[in-house]
């Protein structure tokens, strides 16, 4: 806690810590080491892709099939040196994009240190800091309020009451919550893991955190498909024992069963879709700081946009001070530069409004401030108290003046243009609990809004694909409405007052169904916005970059906020636009679509040939148990390992890495696992039944003494693989329709060059194979042709 009486002088102190005090406390290790963390270290990532389950299943199976069938048989296992090397290389290279801009987005601490303000890394905090903080800051460590003014923290995030606290000398501000009002200075006490929220704050920056249906899916396939290769594996050696006494070709028979169970590239190819997308959107300075925010863009059907900092830019100009009344120009002009004064934690319109009177020539009159009142999103006003003076406040004019005030109606008509209006009132008393009494309009401020150039054709991006945008700002209904209109949105001419909103969550869903474009909307409806959408099973993004933006931002399937928004908006939304971009979203939603849905042909293909491979185990399994009761000709496995190398590489591997990284724009449907199998188990079994069927009949032809049953067999399930690798190619562009006739082709020249089919343990096909082999592709191909049919039927 440091030295003695430490604690006592700083409180006291406006100067905060020396140099040479800081320098004592980061020597005994009081500093605040707490760090989020966006990525694995190097370790992690390493361990992570060489041990594995799988890893470990592949390997034993090929040391068995080398022990006993010869090297050529444990190629399969160079499976595991490509899992390794590619995981592990695009997983680092992810997060060097990262840690790069992870830095790039992670805010400052402001603290004063030797009586100077200054700017630290938050992991450079030392205990006994005095930290100052402003509306949009997020609190960093805990400890006691020294300075107040006006100071309102939010703590939802960490009680769930959505009321912000008002914090006086000596009251506690705790790590996880955020300033929305006022202005202060808290000493740092519990600093690092002491922190109330450390392990909070943790958490909500992870890199790999929400919920991933997914990586649900994928690990349900994986947890099933262990439980049925060892039942299966024993049924499959107990039948071949049952009719030949040559173990070692047992051993090499079941290992070659069991290879083509495991979808031994599908994590691989997961993790490498997904660490590429995020190097990707990482060169357009997107900031993915959580993994499944990948799989959110790629699912999301509604887009919630903040109007201001979204669909505008930054700034605003001032375009009008028009008096009310007989208020003259020159005490308008004061009332805004002593406002502008005695705020020390101005807003955007404050800004404008400095910037403006600056350019005019409009000094500060001096006006003594006895009190302040800071803006709050939830009041939608700021003023001050000034002796002499009385009280001015400037606010939005539908909340500080009578609904049929002519001040307010004029405000309405300018609103309606497109611009923003503010009123400056004079008031008898104002406090901010109890809001303004005896107000007398003297002024309407007049803004105008520096529209972004590429929001229109983003907007239109959004209605092509299908993503339906809700428009939401504090701002008036019809200022909204009005800026919705010039950029082309549908239903901007029938904007909403949220403060008219139903309170029922059915109805309120019901009508943002219905409309597009809400005005005066308050930080706790935006969160009721998302609940909504939710409720009616959209997948919803919200962006934002205020601190009345975080409980939706939080809320939604996917936070978006803006790099020059607030700390606590960047600190809980999943993706930050580094650049400020609106236009970047198409490309950040194209994305998510390319990798979910290249995922999802990806799993077409490895769970096809799990599926294929079980049912031709069961098939040969009890087909051998039926010859050895019935005293027919045994019937061994038609594959060796080399066989399933050959089938594995051009059928799944090689295509399915070139299709993970494809281009798409279809938006992912939910529900992973369901449609995975719709295709997965129809196009197996359609695979496998044939190809037993075929085997049967070659082995019967041709006997058990030759190759050729196994050439009959291979030939068709190369066939019956590359025609599920067309069905999961599919929306066909020129390079796919090249890369299906190279792979279809592959078996061929393996066929026709007798060094590569010696190789393969292959020989050439005579014609009666080549027929035999047709007809069962043929068969495989009107089964499938047929299941859907019907399927169709039904729908």
């Amino acid at each position: 806690m440091g030295e003695p009486g430490t604690a006592e002088r700083v409180v006291g102190s406006e100067t905060g810590l020396t140099a040479a005090e800081v320098a004592e406390r980061v020597a005994a290790g009081a500093v605040n080491h707490a760090r989020r963390r966006t990525s694995r270290p190097f370790s992690q990532i390493l361990r992570a892709n060489l041990i594995t389950p799988l890893n470990g299943v592949i390997g034993v199976l090929a040391v068995i099939a080398v022990s006993f069938g010869g090297w050529k048989q444990g190629l399969f296992a160079l499976v595991i040196v490509a899992n390794i090397l590619i995981g592990t290389l695009q997983e680092v290279r992810a997060k060097r994009t990262l840690d790069k801009l992870s830095l790039l987005n992670a805010a400052p601490a402001k603290v004063r240190r030797d009586g100077q303000v200054a700017e630290v890394a938050p992991d450079q905090l030392v205990r006994d800091d005095l930290v100052l903080v402003e509306p949009g800051d997020r609190v960093m460590v805990d400890g006691p309020v020294i300075e107040s003014r006006n100071l309102e923290i939010d703590e939802s995030l960490l009680t769930g009451e959505a009321d912000p606290v008002p914090k006086a000398v000596g009251d506690g501000v705790r790590s996880g919550s955020f300033v929305v009002a006022g202005s202060g200075v808290f000493r740092a006490e519990q600093i690092g893991a002491e922190a109330y929220a450390a392990k909070l704050v943790e958490e909500a920056s992870r890199f790999a955190l929400a919920r991933s249906d997914l990586r649900e899916g994928i690990n349900r396939f994986i947890k099933l498909i262990t439980w049925l290769i060892v039942p299966i594996a024993v049924l499959l050696v107990i039948s071949q024992l049952a009719y030949t006494a040559d173990w070692r070709a047992i051993i090499v028979s079941t290992v070659a069963g069991i290879v083509p169970m495991i979808p031994e590239g599908l994590v691989l190819l997961t993790s490498v879709a997904f660490a590429v997308g995020v190097v990707r959107l990482g060169a357009r300075r997107c900031l993915v700081q959580e993994l499944p925010a990948i799989e959110g863009l790629a699912r999301t059907d509604v887009l919630c946009l903040d109007k201001t900092g979204t669909l505008t830019e930054g700034g605003m100009d001032v375009d009008e001070l028009r008096p009310v009344g007989d208020t003259d120009e020159r005490t308008i002009g004061e009332a805004l530069a002593a406002l502008v004064a005695a705020d020390d934690t101005p807003n955007p319109t404050v800004r404008a409004v400095a910037t403006h009177l600056t350019t005019s020539g409009v000094a500060a009159p001096g006006w003594p401030a006895d009190e302040v009142l800071p803006f709050s999103s939830a009041r939608k006003w700021s003023g001050a108290t000034f002796a002499g003076q009385g009280t001015w406040l400037l606010g939005a004019p539908e909340v500080l003046l009578d609904p049929d005030d002519p001040a307010g109606v004029e405000a309405d008509r300018v609103a309606s243009q497109g611009l923003r209006v503010l009123v400056l009132v004079t008031a008898e008393s104002a406090t901010t609990a109890g809001g303004a009494i005896g107000v007398v309009p003297r002024a309407l401020v007049i803004l105008r809004q520096r529209l972004r150039s590429t929001a229109a054709e983003t907007l239109a991006y959004f209605k092509e694909q299908g993503v339906a945008v809700k428009i939401i700002s504090g701002d008036a209904a019809v200022s909204v409405g009005a800026v919705a209109r010039r950029l082309g949105v549908d239903g901007a001419a029938e904007p909403v007052d949220a403060r008219q909103l139903p309170t029922d969550p059915d109805e309120l869903a019901d009508l943002l169904e219905r409309a597009t474009v809400f005005g005066r909307v308050q930080p706790h409806q935006k969160q009721a916005f998302v609940k909504a959408l939710q409720s009616r099973r959209h997948t919803v993004a919200m962006t934002g970059d205020g601190v009345n933006d975080v409980l939706a931002l939080k809320d939604a399937d996917l936070g978006i906020a803006m790099g020059s928004g607030s700390a606590a908006s960047r600190s809980v939304a999943q993706v930050v636009l580094l650049d400020d971009e609106f236009a970047t979203l198409p490309h950040v939603v194209g994305e998510g679509r390319r990798v979910i849905g290249n995922i999802g042909r990806v799993a077409d293909l490895f769970l096809t040939k799990t599926t294929y491979a079980i049912g031709l185990a069961l098939f040969i399994a009890l087909g051998a148990t039926f010859a050895w009761i019935t005293g027919r000709p045994p019937l061994p496995y038609p594959f060796l390992p080399i066989h399933q190398s050959l089938i594995n590489a051009f059928t799944i591997g090689i295509p399915a890495f070139l299709l993970a990284l494809a281009p798409t724009f279809e938006r992912a449907e939910p529900d992973f696992v369901k449609h995975v199998l719709r295709f997965a188990v129809p196009a197996g079994i359609c695979c496998a039944v044939p190809t037993g069927i075929v085997y049967l009949v070659a082995l019967n032809h041709h006997g058990p003494g030759t190759v050729l049953p196994q050439v009959t067999a291979t030939i068709t399930l190369f066939g019956l693989a590359v025609g599920a690798l067309a069905l999961a190619a599919r929306p066909y562009v020129w390079w796919k329709m090249i890369l299906v006739g190279a792979c279809a082709t592959a078996l061929a020249v393996v066929l026709a060059t007798p060094p590569l089919a010696d190789f393969f343990d292959l020989e050439g096909p005579t014609p009666w194979n080549l027929a035999a082999a047709a007809i069962a592709i043929g068969a495989g191909v009107a089964g499938y042709a047929g299941y859907r049919w019907v399927k169709r039927l039904r729908e």
